[in-house]
């Protein structure tokens, strides 16, 4: 049984050591770690469900975390992780997938009685393969060929969001005080306002996360960094907003699993990040963006958020039809609130017709719809900053649209003063396509224009 742990965790490693001569390169070094962090946690997740569904377990030995060898985790997550992403340009993910099925059909079975195999363990495997192995790949794949950004930042969501908010609080369970009784104790009502609470906590990360990816170019893995300095979004009101959710979401599982362990582990986590690696990053942001960087950081803080957003280089533009009630009325309500670095102007004096509001960022970022809006609360102060993020969380988006094109104003081309504004009730549901940019007949220059008259 030694020798297989033993072989278990040499032989992966030894591959991956052989792989990396071939990939030299920084990045594709840095996905090869991304990746094995991937695996490991799917592994971890894995191995408690198949306990559950009696796929196949572990025997009893030393050195296991929660009945699972951390040798064989350590070697199984290599394999499943940098190992095919150091050879993609050899192995497809079709082809990678289908050659770690025949290994583990092969080395499971030879690994008795250190694995004790279920009748359905193949199973297992498949559903492993794919709800593991699977995203590991395409994310180290990606990150590695700078491709698919979108799917990198919402694969990196899930990761850093498992990572966080299961295993490192399972880890200080098993090694300290605390656990999920704490949480799965609470009733249904509990349970809703507590995921409430978290995702309120969390939405400025995700929201910055979305920045990162939109107008950054780029994802919060260290090594895959935005290609341009973000300082819109949270980040116009404080520099790392991902860090203090992170710590805060630990404090908060914490306090309802009534674990010191966690609680000491999330003040070192804060500790690391002001101590080791704030200075890194200050150095790494400094050398890549000089004074644009130094202006940004010199009002706006790491840990305590601004109340107004900070705003340098043009003005963000939001484009409104100051002839339709509900429009005229978020055009009021913003110029009352004096929202920094935002002008507000007349939807009919855009060079295109617009059916839906449209914000356009200094930097030529664009949203429109509810969407534009909610850019548009970023621009007043942080409590409706907060407002604007939650507005923009995927789902929510989506369902504020809706409720707004059926219950408040169908998308209607902006039109000259004194035509009458489309009503809910006035139009049909499917309404009539947009003109192309083509056909539309284009307008005058834009030229400033005061708010409507309330």
């Amino acid at each position: 049984m030694t020798v297989a742990r033993w072989l278990s965790l040499a032989l992966p490693l030894a591959a991956v050591v052989a792989a990396g001569f071939r990939e030299r390169g920084p990045a594709v070094r840095a996905a090869g770690l991304l990746a094995f962090v991937t695996a490991g946690i799917g592994i971890a997740a894995l191995h408690e469900v198949a306990g559950l569904a009696g796929w196949y377990t572990f025997a009893p030995v030393d050195g296991a975390y929660r009945g699972l060898p951390v040798d064989l985790w350590i070697g199984w997550a290599v394999l499943w992780g940098p190992l095919p992403v150091l050879l993609r340009r050899v192995l497809s993910v079709p082809v990678a997938l289908g050659l770690l099925l025949w290994v583990d059909a092969v080395a499971m079975p030879a690994l008795h009685p250190l694995v004790r195999l279920g009748p359905h363990w193949l199973v297992g495997e498949v559903a492993g393969l794919l709800a593991v192995a699977l995203p590991a790949q395409l994310l180290g794949r990606f990150c590695a060929d700078g491709r698919r950004l979108t799917a990198r930042g919402l694969l990196q969501v899930g990761v850093f969001t498992a990572l966080l908010l299961w295993f490192l609080p399972s880890l200080a369970f098993e090694l300290g005080d605390g656990s999920w009784a704490g949480l799965t104790g609470l009733d249904r009502t509990g349970l809703l306002l507590v995921a409430q609470l978290a995702l309120l906590v969390a939405t400025p990360a995700l929201a910055a996360v979305t920045e990162f990816v939109a107008r950054g170019g780029g994802t919060p893995y260290p090594w895959d960094p935005p290609r341009r300095l973000v300082t819109t979004g949270p980040y116009a009101y404080l520099a790392n907003p991902m860090q203090l959710v992170a710590v805060v979401l630990l404090l908060l599982t914490a306090a309802l699993a009534r674990s010191v362990t966690l609680a000491l582990a999330a003040v070192s986590a804060g500790a690391f990040a002001a101590a080791v690696a704030g200075p890194h990053e200050r150095h790494d942001l400094r050398t890549r963006y000089g004074d644009s960087w130094r202006s940004y950081r010199r009002q706006v803080r790491d840990w305590w958020p601004r109340w107004r957003p900070y705003s340098d280089g043009p003005p963000a533009v939001l484009w409104l039809d100051d002839d339709c009630g509900p429009c005229a009325a978020t055009w009021l309500m913003l110029a009352r609130r004096h929202p920094v670095g935002l002008r507000i102007r007349p939807a009919r004096e855009h060079e295109r017709v617009l059916w839906r509001a449209e914000y356009v960022g200094g930097d030529g970022h664009t949203e429109r719809g509810v969407a534009a809006v909610a850019r548009g609360l970023e621009h007043v102060h942080l409590g409706w900053a907060v407002v604007g993020w939650t507005l923009r969380l995927p789902g929510v988006a989506w369902f504020a649209q809706l409720v707004t094109d059926a219950m408040i104003t169908p998308p209607h081309p902006a039109r000259e003063r004194q035509e009458p504004c489309p009503t809910p009730s006035s139009v049909s549901w499917t309404a009539p396509s947009p003109p192309s940019e083509s056909t539309a007949s284009p307008a005058s220059p834009p030229v400033p224009s005061p708010p409507p008259p309330g």
